[in-house]
């Protein structure tokens, strides 16, 4: 986030708590992990999943590390920051590895320190002390992170920029009610409580149904309208885009002074905090999208993602830390951005949801003319729900995956139990991701996107060994995406 988003006094809150994290860091290694996710996409389970293989020995032949033989143990320790809430490894292990059912998705942010002891790679760093480095998790809603363009926005340009997306596709339907509401308000009439209660609970309401599931839309601020938390009900949650002028100032006591002011409260009150004390903290940062589920939505929710995805990137400032840029304005130096729930498709199709999300990462950076050093991309699944099977059907051989739909779960009209396993063909993506953003920017509203079965899994159930000891969770691609956002670091 440029310099010029925050005051002095914010930079040199950030250039402290830098400084204290360095001279820390010079006896007692540490990295900040940033994990977030848009819309369903996955992140408790990541960091469940992550953790539970670290601790566990879990099959990582892709991070190096532990297939040298070089980590000799992993544990959990207490986190640095008192006053951020720990986030719940063992109860959300719990529900994945015991009850089988996806933990319940964390609503605020969250923080865990791993501990990782290990040889160096280099003979002349062994003589001097064995390896330890923390890993600090820091795991926070993607909503939050959409906000932080809020603070280049003023007033006026937020609410033009809002009341011109909803208007856009299927937003304008689910925006109508609220729609109606804000063109009958008087801008200039006296502020009065009720009227802005009514304005921004119906303009709540439409951000949540682009987020339902049916809708599956990813470009939402303010994010706190939907995670409202302990500020439910608060001034700063208590306003809306307005229809402004093209010029002019609002008039002193208007219900136009009292959004524009609300506004400022919602930056200054709840999306700088998050920026001066977590975002620009972190040293690496994983971005977790459900590409599949937009897909399933439809070219809307595709656009959306995109235009998400470009938002995201565009508060990240990868690069190569120095000493300065460390101690005083702290570089994400690595951002992955990977597409989860791999395990909903056959194998020969995990390239494909890559090369798929690779380019719609691709088309963001060059939306927003960034650079695409320290940014990688890929395909995994956090937690393998099925295993892939094959079935004859007229006499040919049909890829199909195996698993245990959620109780509930409807397929072909067929409702599910929860215990009962079954197998379906989850569909192909193309082989050219160019062929499907082309269908999409046809402007052909009736287009079909490939047919892909994106069905609820139950979590599996894992085996034990003879000491009664459970196995590690399976997992797609895990491996690599510990490689990449921390491997360097156990050199």
């Amino acid at each position: 986030m440029p310099p010029s988003l925050t005051s002095f006094a914010d930079d040199a809150r950030i250039a402290f708590d830098n400084l204290t994290d360095r001279a820390s860091g010079l006896v007692h290694p540490t990295i900040r992990l940033g994990v977030t996710g848009l819309s369903r996409s996955g992140k408790t389970v990541f960091i469940s999943s992550l953790v539970h293989n670290l601790l566990h020995g879990g099959r990582l032949p892709l991070f190096e590390p532990v297939q040298s033989g070089r980590v000799s143990a992993v544990r959990l320790e207490e986190q640095p920051d008192d006053g951020v809430p720990r986030f719940q490894y063992e109860d959300h292990i719990r529900a994945l590895v015991k009850d089988r059912v996806w933990p319940d998705s964390t609503r605020a942010i969250s923080e865990l320190r791993v501990t990782i002891d290990y040889q160096s790679a280099s003979g002349w760093s062994r003589m001097f002390s064995p390896g330890r480095l923390s890993i600090d998790i820091v795991d926070y809603p993607g909503e939050w992170l959409l906000d932080l363009p809020l603070l280049a926005k003023d007033f006026r340009t937020f609410s033009e920029d809002t009341l011109a997306l909803a208007r856009t596709g299927i937003r304008a339907e689910l925006s109508r009610t609220w729609l109606e509401l804000t063109d009958q308000a008087d801008i200039h009439a006296a502020a009065d409580e009720m009227t802005a209660r009514d304005l921004a609970s119906s303009f709540a309401a439409y951000l949540k149904a682009c987020k339902a599931d049916e809708r599956s839309l990813s470009t939402l601020p303010p994010g706190r309208f939907l995670l409202p938390g302990d500020l439910d009900g608060s001034p700063a949650l208590t306003f809306a885009p307005l229809h402004l002028p093209a010029d002019g100032k609002p008039e002193k006591g208007s219900i136009w002074a009292m959004m524009e002011r609300r506004y400022e409260a919602y930056k200054s009150v709840v999306v700088k905090p998050f920026f001066r004390e977590h975002f620009a903290r972190l040293d690496r940062q994983i971005v977790l999208v459900d590409a599949l589920q937009a897909i399933n939505r439809g070219p809307e929710a595709v656009q959306d993602l995109e235009r998400a995805l470009s938002d995201v990137l565009a508060c990240f400032r990868p690069g190569t830390n120095s000493l300065l840029s460390s101690l005083l304005g702290r570089r994400i130096d690595r951002v992955l951005v990977a597409a989860t729930k791999a395990d909903h498709l056959h194998h020969e199709s995990h390239d494909r949801l890559d090369a798929l999300t690779r380019r719609l990462v691709e088309r963001a950076i060059h939306r927003i003319g960034m650079a695409g050093a320290g940014i990688d991309v890929m395909a995994l699944a956090s937690v393998r729900a099925t295993r892939e099977a094959t079935v004859k059907r007229d006499g040919h051989d049909l890829p199909v995956i195996v698993g245990t739909p959620i109780e509930g779960e409807t397929i072909g009209g067929e409702r599910f139990d929860g215990l009962r396993k079954t197998a379906i063909f989850p569909g192909d993506l193309p082989t050219d991701p160019e062929s499907l953003f082309a269908a999409i920017e046809s402007g052909d509203r009736d287009i079909q996107l490939p047919d892909v079965n994106v069905v609820r899994f139950r979590p599996p159930q894992l085996e034990e060994t003879g000491g009664g000891i459970k196995l590690s969770v399976p997992h797609i691609r895990l491996d690599r995406a510990m490689q990449f956002l921390f491997g360097d670091r156990l050199a």
